[in-house]
């Protein structure tokens, strides 16, 4: 297996990100419409948290719907924001990290996606699930 392949050969470039002044209505809609499970969350394009999709069945009842369902409980949802419900604690990591060192980050922590960032900008994401594929591709 390859040693010192850089992160930025598996990551997301095309990046769903969400403003912190975005709604959580505004969330579930880019999570259910882009079948993804983690945004990252910025404020003037710096990476300040990162929102997923367990963030939000936590303080709703969407696991009880149907996930082709278009009702979302805006109820709920207007009575918390996205930086209240979002990850603070973010490590990121450089495009130059080796995807070794993001799988370690990922396998000790408690979140399955990672911010890639140059400086404060943020470049790409990567998930477990590219980690995933990267390990098959080598099979």
């Amino acid at each position: 297996m390859k040693q010192q392949v850089p992160v930025s050969t598996i990551m997301t470039t095309s990046i769903i990100k969400l403003n912190i002044t975005d709604t959580l209505t505004k969330a579930e809609t880019l999570f259910k419409k882009n079948h993804i499970r983690h945004i990252p969350v910025v404020n003037s394009n710096k990476i300040v948290g990162m929102l997923s999709y367990t963030d939000l069945l936590r303080i709703s009842f969407a696991d009880a719907v149907d996930e082709d369902d278009t009702i979302i409980d805006s109820t709920v949802y207007n009575m918390f924001s996205v930086e209240q419900v979002m990850s603070k604690n973010l490590i990121s990591v450089s495009p130059e990290t080796t995807i070794k060192e993001a799988a370690e980050i990922l396998a000790t922590r408690e979140f399955h996606a990672l911010p890639v960032c140059k400086g404060d900008l943020l470049v790409g994401i990567v998930t477990t699930t590219d980690l995933i594929k990267y390990l098959l591709e080598q099979y």
